[in-house]
């Protein structure tokens, strides 16, 4: 692939390697990678990678190729890892309120305050908790989660926190499902905790990369 198509698909492969690709975020590059979305699946399909893309919730990512029976495995640039307990918790959380939100008709973003994440928390910890323990942990829970990219901040408001729509596909309408029994294990304490997948960027350091969806991950 050489001269001007390989320059289109720089800009949205580029982007993909980095992480999620919104619609919000660059109407421009979102665009562009819908015309060009035939050949970047040819092109990552090099590297072992598929392209998800939801046209309607307007985000994309890349995610591991199925390995074909009879083909070679490649290297995975896709690693697993266990998040934490409280990260685990607030995701879940998040997933279920974002289906209310959805179900209820009242529109399409969901912005909590950040007291509003410590209150969706306490609801399924003990009285005897340690409250101020309980709000630094749920604070660094979220500082994490927003660096995975499921939450974002609003400009000029740190306070607040929208809740990004890509969380329903790393978040699965089964693994949802599950909802009760899954906070039974949370009850039981930080030993709970769900997979989340995550690509270490290429200078080693962990970063927002591209993150795929598990069997029931977060």
């Amino acid at each position: 692939m050489q001269g001007r198509e390989s320059s289109e698909l720089s800009l949205p492969v580029i982007a993909l390697l980095k992480g999620v690709v919104h619609r919000e975020g660059d109407e421009e590059l979102w665009y562009r990678l819908l015309g060009l979305q035939s050949a970047v699946r040819d092109y990552v399909a090099v590297l072992g990678l598929e392209l998800v893309l939801d046209e309607a919730e307007g985000f994309a990512w890349l995610r591991s190729a199925a390995t074909a029976e009879g083909d070679e495995a490649l290297p995975r640039l896709m690693t697993r890892r266990q998040l934490p307990y409280w990260p685990s918790l607030l995701l879940a959380l998040l997933r279920k309120k974002l289906a209310e939100t959805d179900s209820s008709g009242e529109g399409q973003r969901l912005v909590l305050s950040r007291d509003e994440l410590v209150d969706l928390v306490k609801v399924f910890l003990p009285r005897s908790t340690n409250e101020a323990k309980m709000v630094d942990q749920v604070l660094s829970a979220a500082n994490r989660i927003e660096e995975l990219g499921f939450i974002r901040r609003l400009k000029n408001q740190e306070q607040l926190f929208e809740v990004r729509r890509v969380l329903k596909a790393f978040v699965d309408a089964q693994w949802l499902a599950d909802f009760d029994a899954r906070l039974d294990t949370y009850r039981g304490g930080p030993a709970g905790g769900v997979a989340a997948e995550e690509e270490a960027a290429k200078d080693s350091d962990e970063g927002p990369g591209g993150r795929e969806a598990g069997d029931g991950a977060a």
